[in-house]
């Protein structure tokens, strides 16, 4: 809806582009994903011929590293497409979307797991080769540790790419807790432990999954992102000079790398200029993330209040 006002309220927009990044990251991707991506097939056949559960659930979950790091990628590459007439944000948000629809597949896959597991307990397979688990396993801790090093050095700068880093370091510990049952069933002979062990393993990619399905949500409802706290902003903005309100201020994200805010600051004075919206920027940028920042400044005059100044969130 179109601002009512006499004299037009000014706009302003506050890039802040160093913020990004965008270290050549094809290499490590091409060499995990070729590598994942055999592991899987090795896995899951081993898995059959070795009548181990736990061996086909770690090659479901390490579908999902593949999964996750085909997503990354085209997530760098959409995010790079420039905006158009048609979208005016680029291709951002598809990676959001393509998150979300990620996890959900990852829980009926999970859930199929659980299944096979649950039929195994009721009748145990004495046909499970722990040797063959031993060592399909130790390769899997091998090839997930050295992807996770791969992306070691992105992992503090790019959400994306902390994600695929935390994934694999993570999958590398659940192939390790495979190695260790398939030494327990050696040892003991009881087979009840890989799908026993195949329970926990489902157990953990629903935990991880959840937090994947609810963040990704999140952010495709436009929420504030996990790590920003609304309020803090708000209260630098309403401490920035010259600044008596705030209202209808925004935070989402734009893909899983890129921040925006916008806001409609009050500052009766009319005293601003480019480089009060650069430091506001730079500062928002700097201390929150947030690359994409637009504030819209008015006067406060009350004959010609902004519309959207009761439609939103009070300022508290």
């Amino acid at each position: 809806m179109p601002h009512q006002h006499k004299h037009p309220p000014h706009q302003h927009h506050g890039h802040s582009h160093d913020g990004h990044h965008h270290t050549n990251y094809n290499r490590a991707f091409i060499v995990g994903l070729s590598l994942n991506g055999g592991f899987v097939i090795a896995e899951f056949v081993f898995g059959l011929l070795a009548h181990s559960v736990s061996l086909i659930a770690d090659a479901g979950h390490n579908l999902s590293d593949v999964l996750g790091l085909i997503i990354s990628w085209v997530a760098i590459f959409l995010s790079r497409r420039q905006p158009s007439s048609r979208y005016t944000y680029g291709w951002r948000k598809s990676s959001i979307l393509a998150t979300f629809l990620n996890a959900i597949f990852l829980l009926v896959v999970t859930g199929g797991i659980i299944w096979e597991a649950i039929q195994r307990l009721l009748q145990p397979d004495s046909m499970v080769e722990g040797v063959v688990i031993i060592i399909v396993a130790a390769i899997g801790i091998a090839i997930n540790t050295g992807t996770a090093l791969m992306f070691l050095s992105g992992r503090k700068g790019d959400m994306n790419i902390r994600a695929v880093f935390l994934h694999m370091a993570a999958d590398a510990l659940v192939s390790l807790g495979v190695v260790l049952s398939g030494i327990a069933i050696i040892f003991t002979k009881w087979y009840w432990l890989d799908p026993a062990f195949s329970l926990v393993i489902s157990a953990l990619i629903i935990f991880s999954t959840w937090e994947l399905l609810k963040d990704s949500f999140n952010l495709a409802i436009d929420g504030v992102p996990n790590d920003i706290d609304e309020r803090v902003v708000r209260t630098y903005l309403s401490e920035c000079p010259g600044v008596t309100q705030i209202h209808d201020l925004h935070i989402w994200n734009m893909s899983t790398v890129d921040t925006a805010l916008t806001a409609h600051l009050v500052i009766p004075s009319g005293y601003y200029d480019d480089r009060f919206l650069e430091q506001v920027s730079q500062d928002l940028h700097n201390r929150f993330g947030i690359q994409h920042t637009t504030l819209q400044i008015e006067s406060g005059d009350p004959d010609h209040p902004c519309v959207l100044v009761n439609s939103c969130r009070k300022e508290e």
